[in-house]
């Protein structure tokens, strides 16, 4: 299994940057996908995550309302699309999958089976 992250950079506040997480070596549509973040000095943050077909997702309170999670069965990719970025979103940002049972998701860490390497985002004027 391999997830891909990508799409991070560097942006100005209030600036907006859509990350990807490419899956492959799983079959995608069943697994529920996560964000997280980690911030130098801070715990990994989970930020937001979508269940197998989609019709579940859930958002930290940090993010609700400024960022958008998706996906595409086709292109077995996960998205975040963050809008209105500021300072505190600054971190590493990655992708986690898991096999739930159900159709829901999780933005706990100890949900997920697997991982993909990190996205830079920082936020800086």
């Amino acid at each position: 299994v391999q997830l891909q992250a990508s799409g991070g950079g560097l942006v100005q506040p209030g600036g907006s940057l859509r990350l990807s997480c490419a899956a492959s070596g799983l079959t995608f549509d069943a697994y529920g996908i996560g964000w997280f973040r980690q911030a130098p000095g801070k715990e990994r943050e989970g930020i937001s995550c979508i269940g197998s077909g989609g019709g579940t997702v859930h958002y930290a309170d940090t993010v609700k309302g400024r960022f958008t999670i998706s996906r595409d069965e086709v292109k077995n990719t996960a998205y975040l699309q963050m809008n209105s970025l500021n300072h505190e979103d600054t971190a590493l940002y990655y992708c986690a999958a898991a096999l739930p049972i159900g159709s829901g998701c999780s933005i706990e860490r100890g949900w997920y089976d697997y991982w993909g390497q990190g996205t830079q985002v920082t936020v800086s004027s």
